[in-house]
């Protein structure tokens, strides 16, 4: 890995520590640490099957993997996928993973199950954000616009009330007026006191957003920069094929 951290040492948010993932004998993520301090947004970009999205599974345990995760100071490497939830460790995984026949209205209160006492609160808040979906209460997931059906990922993850909220290409197939407001409600989450770990592919958007860049390139973090260090977009091609 290039450079040093440059996130807050102290307590960060989240610390993983030679985190590795395996699928059968394939080492898809080399040992890899990290670093999110409290109030970041923090990007990993990398080239397609450079290991981005497994590093995410990695981190909230949804592939078996090795090495230590930290979050506010105390080790939760142990805890199975529903605890890092219970803790505030939340993930919006790529292509959604919405229940399609069920309604905008069951998805969202399925993502509040760790929350029960608090369903009809977090649900307000979330169409204060995403006021369409108030509107499509009782359509059911999969005959919303795919737009739509991000907002209800992140609606349904925001019910569990993360402290980090873990995106896997979110913007991923939209039309790039609608993922450009994704991310800008990703900036608005931030600002409200969330920490956010971004897999994007659109690099240019998930640079106006974030405050550092991890690059990935075939498993393994080759560099760690301060996004208001990149020139531009091209300054990180050479990063890809390292």
């Amino acid at each position: 890995m290039t450079g040093r951290n440059t996130a807050a040492e102290a307590d960060p948010l989240l610390r993983a520590e030679d985190v590795s993932a395996r699928y059968g004998h394939v080492q898809a993520l080399q040992p890899t640490s990290l670093v999110v301090a409290e109030g970041e947004i923090v990007t990993v970009l990398g080239p397609n099957g450079a290991g981005k999205s497994t590093l995410l599974r990695a981190l909230t345990r949804l592939v078996a993997g090795r090495g230590r995760i930290y979050f506010r100071g105390e080790d939760v490497s142990g805890l199975p996928t529903h605890k890092l939830a219970r803790r505030g460790i939340v993930m919006v995984q790529e292509g959604r993973g919405l229940f399609p026949q069920m309604s905008v209205r069951e998805n969202l209160v399925i993502g509040g199950y760790l929350q029960p006492g608090e369903v009809d609160a977090q649900m307000k808040a979330v169409f204060e954000l995403f006021p369409r979906l108030r509107e499509r209460l009782d359509q059911t997931a999969g005959s919303l616009s795919g737009g739509e059906q991000q907002m209800l990922a992140i609606g349904r993850a925001l019910m569990a009330k993360p402290q980090l909220l873990m995106l896997d290409e979110p913007s991923l197939g939209l039309a790039p007026r609608v993922a450009g407001e994704i991310l800008s409600t990703l900036g608005e989450l931030n600002r409200r006191g969330i920490g956010i770990l971004l897999v994007e592919q659109k690099a240019p958007l998930a640079l106006k957003l974030a405050q550092r860049v991890y690059v990935i390139s075939l498993g393994r973090i080759v560099a760690e920069l301060k996004t208001d260090e990149i020139a531009s977009y091209h300054d990180l091609a050479r990063y890809y094929l390292h």
